[in-house]
């Protein structure tokens, strides 16, 4: 039976990673249906080769084989590992993470093939990125500053935003590219959809303004014009319909996964989300 569980990063990662987790697939093949999140994930197949998925722009379709498992790491958007190249050359893109950090690559797959659960596989990664992560330079503070402005709770236009960093547009759009892999416009489009996402897998209670509740409020909610609007992000972000995506229900994905520890630094930049009794 197909099983997928995260939690939250090492107290040492969490100003970079989002989430880490473990997915195990049963006897037959899972279609996994990766989103974009605005950040870069590594996917670490226990006796495999890991690979780095670059930032999405649209739905990603993978098939993992049966009786696999993947250990997992999310990383918050603007703070990728170490990697020899500007994240707008991996966009949309699935690379072997030899083909980035090589040869040191060689022994992590190694030492996490011989663990002897896949929560020490996941540990074994994650001390992996805490040594590369403490030798390499910072990320770019103004793009930090960057994405935490383009959260869904906080409606700013990118020139003023800009404006704030002491930035020309041209500017900030550059060090996106180059830090995030997307220009800022595409980011926040992003970032709100992964609010509105946030809200409804935490079971949140629309604010009721104009009146709308359910998805439609959550939409406002998040910084949408309307439900429609709503809906033509979700398709183009995911290729489902938010029904199709939410399974009609609005505390979780269809596929039954659970998201808390992912969604958590986003609603924690929102100062009061309200849950159903």
């Amino acid at each position: 039976m197909e099983s997928y569980v995260e939690r939250p990063p090492l107290p040492a990662l969490a100003g970079a990673v989002r989430t880490v987790w473990v997915q195990r697939t049963g006897a037959t093949a899972y279609v996994q249906r990766n989103l974009p999140t605005g950040g870069v994930e590594i996917h670490l197949p226990i006796g495999g080769r890991p690979q780095l998925i670059g930032p999405l722009t649209g739905p990603e379709i993978e098939v993992v084989p049966p009786r696999t498992t993947i250990v997992g790491v999310r990383f918050l958007p603007g703070t990728p590992p170490p990697l020899p190249t500007a994240l707008d050359d991996l966009v949309d893109q699935r690379v072997d993470l030899a083909d980035l950090w090589g040869g040191s690559v060689d022994e992590l797959v190694d030492r996490t093939a011989r663990a002897t659960t896949p929560e020490q596989a996941l540990d074994l990664l994650e001390a992996h990125l805490v040594r590369l992560l403490r030798r390499a330079a910072g990320p770019d503070p103004l793009v930090g500053a960057a994405v935490g402005a383009l959260m869904p709770w906080r409606r700013v236009g990118i020139d003023a935003l800009a404006g704030r960093l002491a930035l020309s547009p041209s500017q900030l759009r550059r060090r996106c590219l180059h830090t995030v892999g997307v220009p800022p416009k595409v980011l926040q489009r992003t970032l709100r959809f992964q609010g509105f996402l946030a809200l409804a897998q935490a079971g949140a209670v629309a604010s009721g303004r104009r009146g709308a509740d359910g998805a439609a409020g959550l939409a406002i909610d998040t910084g949408y014009a309307d439900q429609a609007h709503l809906s033509r992000e979700c398709l183009r972000l995911t290729g489902l319909t938010p029904r199709g995506l939410l399974g009609g229900g609005m505390d979780r994905c269809a596929c039954g996964h659970e998201h808390a520890a992912s969604y958590r630094p986003f609603l924690a930049t929102r100062r009061r989300v309200p849950l159903r009794a």
